[in-house]
Parts: structure tokens; C-alpha cells; sequence
């Protein structure tokens, strides 16, 4: 047989077999994860039924949950995708079938009471778990599972948001930064949309935004800066959000009291907290980024300048005492209102900035600049998407070699500048400047003392 024959009839075995298999496991994981969904929307619907507000039961919650998590699956603690991003890692994408429904518990008792998660990390871990499932249940290979399970990171994020192919490309390159598996472009297609198709059918109904931004001429200079001015204050936004989650999260663990008693705390000082800066910040806060990306600036007056900042203090707090549930979410809200304040600051295309922030601060704290300037295009129509592009490149360089995901393998540096450790994960990589770099800084030090001396010595001459 010859080669061309071999090579083609090769191809077409792989592809065929990843047809089947991410078709199925995209449609296991839509209906799983529409399962969580609609739990998850009956829970929030149920609230108004309490004689007290929601939210004054969030420390019970907590420490529920806290309790929940350490007895039966350690591993759905947290907010979900990191915990994935590591099994894929760490242990060729095993996952434990227990984390599916305590995620689901857990997350959903969480954003009940108020806890200011997200929806997407337990989606994209229920959908990992699932494809962890299939593949022990049929016995595949070690790749073969990270394969899948690679699949349902992108087939949950789907699922969750209705971006089909932001979701399979944020599966495959949220692992590795600066590297994207191309083996498994194919299967995270097709899984993201089947699972996508799958909600659909099953009645989960998603939110796209029309923020009736027209280009008035074909290339706008001014808008272009501002656009730039804004990615490098997104990537600002980013990395003060990386590192209040990472010092708030310490900070709780240095604390010498019992976990059930930090998670109890937690929840009164998030309600406590309520009533000086209001409840806004309570639960998904859907609403709120939705008024942020209307159109019409009635429906985003009463959003102060400094929600993003107290939306990543309550996301860090309750997921530093054990809350669980998803951190893109909390991301959206951080990045629509801070780019909703960016655009009061330029005047105008309030709505357009709040849509930069709400994809770039995405790109800035996941170092998922593809997959997010693809969701600016799902989410917001293609003539926001030049733009998007540049906003969030910008951000994702901004931010440096940091991200909330701490598992992310880096295959990349982001300044030429810079000497890095590559191959390994973030919370253990060492970023230094390159000894070239910093000659050339020495020797422009050095040239700056000697001028100065110079100008002091002249200035005694003169004198």
C-alpha cells in the first residue's frame, strides 16, 4: 500500500473515531451540565420564598459547603476549572466521579445563599467528570482521556455561556500558555457544540448582547487609542483581581481559627459588608453585567465606578473560606463595570468599553486571548471584534506571567526581556530579568550618576 493510501486511510480512521466519541461526550455533558443549570436557576428562583433576605443564611452556607467538600471529594474545592486544568497535568486527566454531583451540591448551595462565584467552573468540571467517566468505563488510553477531558472543559464552558467556539478553543488553551494542542481542535468542536446544541434542545436559553455599536467611519484613530488605553488599563484591572484573590486566599489560611469557623466568619463579614456597600455583589450578578452592557445608560447609572473592586473582595473572600463555585463569572462582572467606569472616563461608547472589559479582564486573568476575542465575536457581533483583538492582547500581555488559574504550564515569555523557567506551572515559575538587560540597565544608571556629578561638579565651578 502506499504511503498517500496509508496516511489518508490513517486520517480518516482518527477522524471518524473523534466524530463519534466528542459527539457523544458533548451530548452527555450539555445534558449534565443543562441538569446544574436548571437546578441552579429553580435554587435562585426559590429565594424570593424566604421570609428574610437570601443572603443572611451565606454563612451557614459556607460552612455546609466547607464540610461537604472535605468529606466526600476534596477535589471539588474551590472554583472548579483549576482543579481540572491539574488532573489533565498532574494525573492524565483522572477525576474522581464523586466531585460531579458535590460540585453540583456545593455550588449550588453556595450561589443560593449568595456567594459570589460563577456558574462556568463547575459546568467545565461536571464536564470533565463526565468525560473522565466514559473514558474509565470503556477502559481508553491515558491520552485518550486527557483527550476528552480536555473536550469537557470546553463543552461545559460552552454549555454554560452559548459560545460553542470560544468554549472548545478556551479548553485547549487554557492549559498551556502560549500552546495550543491542535490534536485536539477537532474533538473540542465538536463537543463544544454538541453540548451546546444539547442545552439548547433541553430549554436553556442564553444572553447576547446587542450593544448597537456602528463604526461612523472606516478607520477611527481616536477610538483606536482609547481602545489601546483601555487594554492596558484592563491588564491593570487583571492583575490588581489575580493578586487580591491570591492575598485574600493567604491571608484566610494564616488565620488560626478551625476552617468551619473562617467559613461561618466569612459569610458575616460578606453580609456585614452588605450593608455599607449594598447586595449587589451577592450571587452570579447577572443583572448587573447585563446593565452594564446595555446600550441605554439608564439601565447602568446606579452602578458606582468602584463595583469592580468590590466584586473581587467578595468573590475572594468566599472562595477563600471555601465557597464553591466558578471565578469567570465574578471575571464578567469585573471586567463589564470596570470598562463601564473606562468609558464614562472617555465619554462615550460606554456600552462598547464595558464589552472590552468584560472579554479582556477574561484574557488578562486566564492568559486566554484567543478564546476570548472569539467570544467578543459570539457575544457582541464581528465589528466589535478588531477592536476586541487589540484590547485583549494588550491585557493578556500586561499581565505577565500571572493568572488565576496557578496550574497553567508556561510555554511561553511574554517579553523578550525577561528569563523564565519554562515547562512549569505558574505557582512555581521564576521570572527574572535577563543579565544582558540588566547590564543595560546598569549602564544607563551609571551614565545618569556620572552626568549628574558632572552638572554638581560644574555647578561648584561656576559658584
Amino acid at each position: 500500500m502506499k504511503r498517500h493510501t496509508i496516511e489518508q486511510v490513517s486520517i480518516f480512521i482518527s477522524v471518524a473515531k473523534w466524530l463519534i466519541l466528542s459527539s457523544i461526550i458533548g451530548i452527555i455533558i450539555g445534558a449534565s451540565v443543562t441538569l446544574f443549570l436548571k437546578i441552579l436557576q429553580l435554587s435562585e428562583q426559590s429565594q424570593i420564598l424566604l421570609p428574610f433576605n437570601y443572603y443572611y443564611l451565606l454563612p451557614f452556607a459556607l460552612l455546609l459547603t466547607v464540610w461537604v467538600v472535605k468529606k466526600l471529594a476534596p477535589d471539588a474545592e474551590g472554583h472548579g476549572t483549576e482543579k481540572v486544568i491539574e488532573a489533565v497535568h498532574k494525573k492524565s486527566g483522572k477525576i474522581e466521579i464523586a466531585v460531579i454531583p458535590v460540585k453540583l451540591f456545593a455550588t449550588v448551595l453556595t450561589v443560593f445563599a449568595g456567594g459570589s462565584v460563577g456558574k462556568e467552573g463547575p459546568g467545565a468540571q461536571i464536564g470533565a467528570g463526565m468525560a473522565s467517566m466514559v473514558s474509565d468505563f470503556f477502559r481508553f488510553s491515558k491520552e485518550d482521556r486527557k483527550k476528552l477531558v480536555i473536550c469537557g472543559i470546553g463543552a461545559g464552558f460552552a454549555s454554560v455561556f452559548g459560545t460553542p467556539i470560544a468554549g472548545a478553543i478556551f479548553g485547549v488553551e487554557v492549559l498551556v500558555i502560549g500552546l495550543i494542542r491542535y490534536d485536539v481542535l477537532l474533538p473540542s468542536f465538536i463537543a463544544g457544540f454538541a453540548a451546546f446544541s444539547t442545552a439548547q434542545y433541553l430549554g436553556i436559553e442564553y444572553t447576547y448582547f446587542d450593544i448597537r455599536f456602528h463604526q461612523h467611519v472606516a478607520l477611527d484613530i481616536p477610538l483606536i487609542l482609547q481602545v489601546v488605553l483601555a487594554g492596558l488599563f484592563f491588564g491593570l484591572v487583571s492583575d490588581i483581581t489575580i493578586t487580591m484573590l491570591k492575598r485574600i486566599a493567604r491571608t484566610i489560611a494564616k488565620i488560626p481559627f478551625n476552617i468551619y469557623i473562617k467559613a461561618f466568619g466569612g459569610g458575616v463579614v460578606l453580609v456585614g459588608a452588605s450593608f455599607i456597600v449594598g447586595d449587589q455583589y451577592f450571587g452570579l450578578g447577572l443583572e448587573t453585567i447585563e446593565n452594564s452592557l446595555h446600550p441605554d445608560p439608564y439601565f447602568s447609572e446606579n452602578i458606582p465606578w468602584y463595583s469592580f473592586i468590590i466584586k473581587t473582595v467578595f468573590t475572594s473572600i468566599t472562595l477563600g473560606v471555601g465557597g464553591s463555585g466558578g471565578i469567570v463569572t465574578p471575571i464578567f462582572y469585573i471586567g463589564a463595570t470596570s470598562g463601564h467606569w473606562f468609558g464614562t472616563l472617555m465619554g462615550d461608547h460606554i456600552a462598547f468599553f464595558a464589552a472590552l472589559g468584560f472579554i479582556s479582564v477574561l484574557a488578562g486573568t486566564t492568559n486566554s486571548p484567543i478564546a476570548a476575542t472569539i467570544m467578543a465575536m459570539e457575544l457582541f457581533g464581528l465589528e466589535v471584534a478588531h477592536y476586541a483583538a487589540i484590547s485583549v492582547v494588550i491585557s493578556f500581555l500586561m499581565t505577565g506571567h500571572r493568572s488565576v488559574f496557578s496550574s497553567q504550564i508556561l510555554a511561553m515569555k511574554k517579553s523578550d526581556m525577561l528569563k523564565i523557567d519554562m515547562g512549569k506551572d505558574i505557582a512555581h515559575t521564576q521570572v527574572n530579568m535577563e543579565d544582558k538587560e540588566i547590564s543595560k540597565i546598569k549602564n544607563i544608571r551609571d551614565r545618569l550618576q556620572m552626568k549628574r556629578k558632572k552638572r554638581h561638579e560644574d555647578s561648584k565651578f561656576k559658584r
